[in-house]
């Protein structure tokens, strides 16, 4: 049993594949060659998004967008501590300082009646009122973005969010590494209101080439024109004509074509998810100690994960047995971003951040993708149920 299987999708698609491979290989335009223009469309048409910047990958498209609002020294970010390092190592490598906001227990996004706690903090240079690492404390910073992330497929409360956001003046960068093909009240994730948004298409992603890429989404276009000047080291007229600092953030056009290839039965794999997601709800829901996942009203799950909590100190044990009888799991992850050694000069005591220190400690992912049988899920809720007896 394979814990992600790409192999399946690449027989069902492996015509096209070629296809499209081989015309990149007869034209010879390997870096933004023409089918990153037509990704670019498709997506769009795809997400409703007005502009689409695919990049070289899903860390670019969250640091692009940095780059362009001018985010750094001074500058407060607020982020969630439960996800991945991208999310926060960005605004850090700026010289932002990140604000960590806990995460609601249950879906695992950033709390809003958090964030506006953590922004009038930050504002009062007050710790009494929420938890906030040293340099917060020390000097006056000015709340200038908040990062939410789509967690394991579905979209944060954006209802909630964006009107704190506007309040206090912030840009908002969704991150949706997790969640392309998701959507929340019939809208798309990377269109759901926010200055920006930025997914991944690191191969293990609902929508993955074979290497790394990735796109950021806006409808701004003054923002999608800074975006492409700084994907190709801040160009002006041409490559040569720099006027500001930008990166190599182009995406080659082998793993367009890939992409091109893959959204084709792109929405079919969504539903699929769907799927296997209801036969593990279905399977798991009576052992005891588990708790499934939920996805909040409103959300179409893009099920980048299928993550389950275990009973606090059980998780060793039962990851040990479960390999023994074939079954890979994963740990999606093991330490929130306030306890890793990279931020310890921020501060914070990891129970400053309670439910995602806890669900560090208590979760755990199993094999999950489109093509993933019922007879498989059913071998999986098996050697669970086995290794928690």
């Amino acid at each position: 049993m394979q814990f992600i299987d790409l192999a399946a999708q690449q027989a069902r698609i492996r015509g096209s594949l070629d296809a499209r491979i081989k015309a990149v290989l007869d034209h010879g335009h390997y870096i933004m060659g023409p089918e990153v223009a037509e990704l670019e469309a498709r997506l769009c048409a795809f997400t409703g998004a007005r502009h689409c910047i695919a990049c070289a990958s899903g860390t670019d498209a969250l640091l692009m967008p940095l780059l362009a609002w001018g985010i750094g020294a001074g500058d407060a970010v607020f982020v969630p501590p439960f996800t991945f390092f991208a999310t926060v190592e960005e605004p850090a490598l700026l010289g932002a300082t990140p604000i960590f906001v806990d995460v609601d227990p249950v879906t695992f996004n950033m709390r809003p009646d958090l964030l506006e706690a953590a922004i009038e903090a930050v504002r009062a240079r007050d710790d009494s009122r929420f938890p906030l690492p040293g340099a917060a404390r020390e000097r006056q910073l000015r709340p200038a973005a908040v990062i939410p992330v789509d967690l394991f497929g579905q979209a944060a409360d954006y209802e909630a969010l964006l009107p704190i956001a506007r309040r206090y003046g912030l840009s908002v960068l969704e991150d949706a590494a997790q969640s392309f093909g998701g959507s929340r009240h019939g809208k798309k994730t990377c269109a759901l209101g926010c200055h920006a948004a930025a997914t991944s298409f690191f191969p293990a992603k609902p929508l993955g080439c074979y290497g790394d890429g990735g796109a950021v989404f806006t409808d701004d276009d003054g923002l999608a024109a800074l975006l492409r000047s700084i994907r190709v080291h801040g160009k002006g007229g041409d490559k040569y004509d720099n006027v500001r600092l930008g990166i190599n953030g182009r995406l080659d056009t082998l793993q367009a074509a890939i992409l091109l290839a893959k959204m084709d039965i792109f929405p079919e794999e969504i539903q699929a998810r769907q799927q296997v997601a209801g036969w593990y709800d279905e399977a798991l829901r009576d052992i005891p100690g588990v708790v499934t996942p939920t996805v909040a009203p409103g959300n179409v799950s893009a099920w980048a994960q299928y993550c389950i909590l275990l009973p606090e100190g059980a998780r060793s044990r039962v990851m040990a047995r479960m390999e023994e009888s074939g079954v890979p799991v994963n740990i999606y992850y093991p330490k929130p971003q306030h306890c890793l050694a990279v931020f310890a000069d921020l501060g914070y005591a990891p129970e400053a951040m309670p439910t995602a220190l806890h669900v560090s400690r208590a979760i755990l992912a199993l094999p999950f993708h489109p093509y993933l049988e019922q007879d498989q899920v059913r071998r999986v809720a098996t050697a669970l149920r086995e290794a928690l007896a």
